[in-house]
């Protein structure tokens, strides 16, 4: 008996991050057909053996596709811009993912990654490797939660928020849209929409 042929995955992006979506891809089973880049000069080269096959202009209408954008202001428009596509989540198998957390459309969630019950993950959002979403949290549409960063429970990330490498956010509190978190931050308060906080604990600055 034959095995089943992988799913036929395409990846807009061709960057750093991009290696790991389709490493992640790749271990989630997934057959990455070809990548996507809009910059000629990328064109006919390759990320962990995957062809980058031309602009996004080729994409198909309903072909299953992630958004391998680190940045999350650009990954929103483009996101926005492919309204044709058929955004699909990819879960590394190392990740700790509980039974009913919501994932949403083309995010991605990296391996040793840790969501717990009760939790939701936005469209096109990013679990980076070995952080910490906890109970009860809510991540926004294109949220990043870098490395080893930590949302204790019940916390609330707002839609294109970054949550620095090694940071924490404590039980309950609230960052708003479009934030950015520093590195090592320490988040005691909630962060008003479009605030930068940096330092331990964390302020504006």
């Amino acid at each position: 008996m034959s095995e089943a042929t992988p799913a036929e995955l395409w990846v807009v992006g061709s960057g750093g991050h991009a290696k790991v979506i389709v490493a992640t891809a790749r271990a989630a089973g997934l057959l990455v057909a070809g990548l996507f880049d809009e910059r000629p000069e990328r064109h006919g080269s390759h990320v962990l053996g995957a062809p980058v096959v031309g602009t996004v202009a080729a994409l198909r209408e309903g072909a299953r596709a992630v958004v391998a954008i680190g940045d999350n202001a650009v990954r929103h428009q483009v996101a926005g811009q492919l309204t044709a596509a058929a955004w699909t989540s990819v879960v590394h198998p190392r990740a700790s993912v509980a039974e009913g957390v919501e994932v949403g459309e083309g995010a991605v969630v990296f391996a040793l990654a840790n969501v717990q019950p009760g939790a939701s993950i936005g469209a096109h959002a990013i679990l980076n490797s070995s952080c910490v979403v906890d109970h009860d949290c809510r991540v926004g549409a294109f949220a990043h939660v870098a490395p080893g960063a930590v949302l204790a429970g019940g916390v609330t990330v707002g839609e294109g928020s970054l949550i620095g490498s090694g940071a924490t956010v404590l039980p309950g509190r609230r960052v708003g849209r479009w934030c950015r978190v520093g590195a090592g931050a320490v988040v005691t308060k909630d962060v008003p929409d479009g605030a930068t906080v940096v330092g331990v604990p964390a302020r504006e600055a």
